[in-house]
């Protein structure tokens, strides 16, 4: 079990950048595959991108392919999320999930973290 405390969230003009962070607790965090999440006003929480435990593998939702990376850092126990070229549709609440072993539904989940692209 980790505990996942997102950051970085913010208002934002169309084109620009944000880095989202996601810091989990527990001496187990290279055991865990991370995701970042997101869900706008009214719709479900869809999938933005994914992260092995090693970072030797990398997944990216066609939305944000060659816009957004993610990368971790094991001896900070955080993962990141660079946001580039930001549009308006990328408005909505941001989560970091983990899970064990890169195995199956992402157990733990953080609070969220806004993120509002202004037109």
């Amino acid at each position: 079990q980790v505990r996942l405390v997102e950051s970085g969230g913010g208002l934002v003009q169309a084109g620009g950048s944000l880095r989202l962070s996601c810091a989990a607790s527990g001496r187990t965090f290279s055991s865990y595959g991370m995701g970042w999440f997101r869900q706008a006003p009214g719709k479900e929480r869809k999938f933005v991108a994914a992260i092995n435990w090693s970072g030797g593998n990398i997944y990216y939702a066609d939305s944000v392919k060659g816009r957004f990376t993610i990368s971790r850092d094991n001896a900070k126990n955080t993962v990141y999320l660079e946001m580039n070229s930001l549009k308006p549709e990328d408005t909505a609440v941001y989560y970091c999930a983990a899970r064990l072993r890169d195995t199956g539904l992402y157990q733990n989940w953080g609070q969220g973290t806004q993120v509002t692209v202004s037109s």
